[in-house]
């Protein structure tokens, strides 16, 4: 089979990118380790360039993972005026999104009233994401929390969560799941709306159209980043630029949505 040249440089890119990613978030991950509910340890103070925004986020990161992901996207938030930032860790040994959907949404709690019952928004990336989606979507979490953002998350599996794993949790991101079934369940009561950012270049999420939200009862502008992967998704310019949009509005226009075919 020949492959477009085009397609062939793309992803050389996309692996050279992935690779500087990984090196980066390696050296960033020392800073993630440690209390949970604070931004200072990755967004050093500093004045922000924009009015306040008052709305509390918290942020989840994926699995065999922790906070220091989102270190750009925090100081990128920060700088545009977002001044109430909580990155969570989560155990790396999570086997049930369930049950980390219910840790998480002790947090939500907390930061609702920390806040003075503002509302709450979610952002996560691949497992963090979907952990934040069962906990609005499942457990009646959009009271608190009406707007989530997930990153590369396989809200439809991902046909490499069907390779031999050490982590029982893997078993919950195989296509056809019973989680994932549970999530394609009708949801007439979730008043929530998803922002959801798939990779072009994503080799963890298989496919990648599976990192959009697909649900009758569940509104999502559902946007493809180009030439990006799964871990340099978080860090990249664009996603910075796309959250931070999303976090602004009601929702994202129109030729922003669905703008690339997975």
């Amino acid at each position: 089979m020949t492959i477009p040249f085009g397609r062939t440089t793309a992803a050389l890119r996309g692996a050279g990118g992935e690779a500087a990613a990984l090196a980066q978030h390696l050296l960033r991950y020392p800073t993630g380790v440690g209390g949970n509910r604070t931004v200072a340890a990755v967004c050093p103070a500093r004045p922000v360039t924009a009015p306040p925004h008052h709305g509390p986020v918290l942020l989840l990161h994926g699995l065999v993972d922790n906070r220091a992901v989102f270190g750009p996207l925090l100081r990128h938030l920060h700088r545009h005026g977002w001044t109430h930032l909580h990155a969570l860790n989560h155990s790396p040994l999570t086997a049930d999104v369930r049950a980390a959907a219910v840790l998480l949404a002790r947090h939500v709690e907390w930061a609702a009233r920390a806040h003075d019952g503002r509302p709450v928004t979610l952002i996560g990336h691949s497992l963090g994401g979907l952990i934040a989606r069962y906990y609005v979507q499942r457990l009646g979490g959009a009271g608190l929390a009406p707007h989530v953002v997930t990153l590369a998350t396989p809200h439809e599996g991902t046909a490499v969560a069907r390779l031999p794993a050490l982590l029982p949790i893997t078993r919950q991101l195989r296509p056809g799941s019973d989680l994932l079934v549970e999530l394609r369940r009708p949801a007439p009561g979730c008043t929530a709306r998803f922002t959801a950012l798939a990779a072009e270049l994503d080799e963890v999420v298989v496919p990648r159209r599976s990192a959009w939200i697909r649900h009758p009862d569940l509104p999502s502008d559902n946007l493809m980043v180009p030439g990006v992967g799964h871990l340099a998704l978080p860090a990249h310019p664009l996603t910075l630029a796309l959250v931070r949009h999303a976090l602004s509005g009601p929702e994202l226009t129109p030729e922003l949505t669905e703008r690339h075919a997975c």
